[in-house]
Formats: C-alpha cells, sequence, structure tokens
C-alpha cells in the first residue's frame, strides 16, 4: 500500500474538521505536519485530493472517492490489530465513546477511574456531541443516545431507561409559586431547547409543545439555568438525581410525565461487522449494571 497509516488518519482528520489548522488542534498535531502528511498522499496518488482556497476547503472528485475507501482500510487495518490483541487475552486499544455533555459528566465520568484501573491497555477518549454522530465519519466505537433508536445499520445494547421529570429550583418556586396543573405551567417561565423543536414536545398526560422563554442548545446549561432559578424545565433523572435527592432541584406535579416514554430510553449503539472488539464488549459489560438509570438506582 502506497499510503501511509497515518497520512490517512491526518487526510480523515482535515476532511471531518472541515481545515487544516481544526485538524491540528483536534489531533494536538503541528499545522504543518497535517499539510504535509496530505501533500505526500497527493504525491503518492498523483492526483489532487483537496481543492484549496482562502475561504474553504472541498474535496474533489477523486477526494470524495478516496474518502470512503480510507475509512473502510483503516476500519480493517483496527479490526487486524483487535484481532491480535484479542489473542494476547487482555483487551487493548483505543476506545471513542460519545454521548451528549450529561450523561458523559454525571454518569461515565464517575465511572472513568475504576474502568481504567480495571482494563490499564485500553485508551479512553470521550468526546461529546449534542446531536447525533455519524459514527465511522467521526472514527467512534460506542455512542450513548437517549431517546429512540433511529438507524437500523447499527447494534444496539438497551443499558435501562432515565425518566423524566417536571423541575425548578426552591428560589424559582418561592418567587413564582408552584404550578398546580399542567395548563398552569403556561403562566410560567419555561426553559427549553433550542434548535431542537422535539425536545420542546413535553411528553405529559396531556401533551403539551412548549414555547421555551429561555432556551440554550445544551443539556448541561439548561440544568444551570433551572439550578439559577430562571424556571421550569424537564429533564431526565440520569443528570439530576443527586439535585432532587439534595433540594436542589424540586419534581412538580407527579405523575404528569406519560411513562413509558420514547425519551426515557438509554442504549449504546455500535457497529459490528463480525465479533464485538474486546475493548467495546468489556466497556459495555462494564457501565451497564453501573450507570444509575431507573430513577437514579444504580442498574443491575
Amino acid at each position: 500500500m502506497k499510503s501511509r497509516t497515518e497520512d490517512l488518519v491526518l487526510f480523515l482528520a482535515v476532511v471531518d474538521c472541515g481545515g487544516f489548522s481544526a485538524a491540528s488542534r483536534q489531533l494536538d498535531v503541528q499545522v504543518a505536519r497535517v499539510s504535509r502528511a496530505v501533500s505526500r498522499l497527493e504525491q503518492e496518488l498523483q492526483c489532487t485530493l483537496l481543492n484549496r482556497t482562502t475561504r474553504k476547503l472541498e474535496l474533489t472528485e477523486e477526494g470524495r472517492r478516496f474518502v470512503d475507501k480510507a475509512r473502510q482500510g483503516l476500519a480493517v487495518i483496527e479490526e487486524a490489530e483487535q484481532a491480535l490483541s484479542n489473542m494476547q487475552g487482555e483487551p487493548r486499544g483505543r476506545l471513542r465513546v460519545d454521548a451528549v455533555t450529561p450523561f458523559i459528566e454525571h454518569q461515565l465520568v464517575p465511572l472513568v477511574s475504576e474502568f481504567r484501573l480495571a482494563y490499564p491497555g485500553i485508551e479512553m477518549e470521550l468526546t461529546s456531541h449534542e446531536t447525533i454522530i455519524d459514527l465511522l465519519e467521526h472514527r467512534t466505537d460506542v455512542a450513548i443516545r437517549i431517546g429512540a433508536l433511529q438507524d437500523s445499520n447499527l447494534h444496539a445494547r438497551f443499558l435501562g431507561r432515565s425518566p423524566l421529570h417536571l423541575v425548578a429550583s426552591p428560589d424559582y418556586l418561592q418567587r413564582e409559586g408552584c404550578p398546580g396543573s399542567i395548563e398552569a405551567l403556561q403562566q410560567h417561565s419555561l426553559i427549553g431547547f433550542a434548535g431542537a423543536p422535539h425536545l420542546n414536545r413535553w411528553p405529559l398526560t396531556e401533551p403539551v409543545t412548549i414555547r421555551p422563554s429561555l432556551s440554550c442548545t445544551s443539556g448541561t446549561i439548561l440544568r444551570q439555568l433551572c439550578l439559577a432559578g430562571q424556571g421550569i424545565a424537564l429533564l431526565s433523572s440520569f443528570m439530576i438525581d443527586r439535585d432532587l435527592a439534595t433540594g436542589r432541584l424540586i419534581a412538580l406535579l407527579p405523575g404528569s410525565v406519560e411513562g413509558p416514554n420514547d425519551r426515557e430510553l438509554v442504549n449504546a449503539v455500535y457497529y459490528r461487522n463480525t465479533a464485538l472488539a474486546s475493548r467495546i464488549q468489556v466497556f459495555l459489560d462494564f457501565i451497564a449494571p453501573r450507570l444509575r438509570l431507573n430513577d437514579g438506582v444504580v442498574n443491575g
């Protein structure tokens, strides 16, 4: 094979990040090194893969065809390396896990130390996206997804449910009063999501599509706004179970959330061409009984 594996990795990072500087930051390497890798590829393949202008970077036709094959080639190499690692017994290699920021912060981070002690040969890489990503494009091994699944070409492992709660801070309730019914919610300051209208359709016993008086794109920020007394929010227990236990947030209108509903589902999704890589298997087996799901109860 003419192309070097490292050069392929750097080239794909440029494509995925949309530029040389962004790729260098993501991989923590010098921009010159990224540029040289792409130039080497183009020289070895005797064609231009990227059209570079001062404003943007675009794949050529040859580049578009090459990208897909390059991804497949790297996947085959990683699978071969994993097969050798499996023969040696202990799971090894890099494990890339993606989830929304609140799930990483409240569910995965507390488990990292114990997992790394149990499997020192695995190098963890945690990434957070608030939207659904393409696992192949982002070279991700496992993604934790909240809600109903739509990707039929992915394998899934059900991890549990995370019930939804209408919540507000004691300060907000003291100032504005507690709603006595679902209809009364419209008289309050409601905090919702920007750019995700489906998350503003609250699955209550009387379904409500809210018009947020305050909105944001991150569940982490939404929780902080709620803690700061800015209004009422509908949040998953995986991120607020400790807040409810300590009284920092108060659950409102018990029984008003329709359940079970699809937004409570928590699944791990991954590609599996042949045997499931041992590093993925041990990760899923490790976290499944330890996650605080099903109303804050540790699974298992």
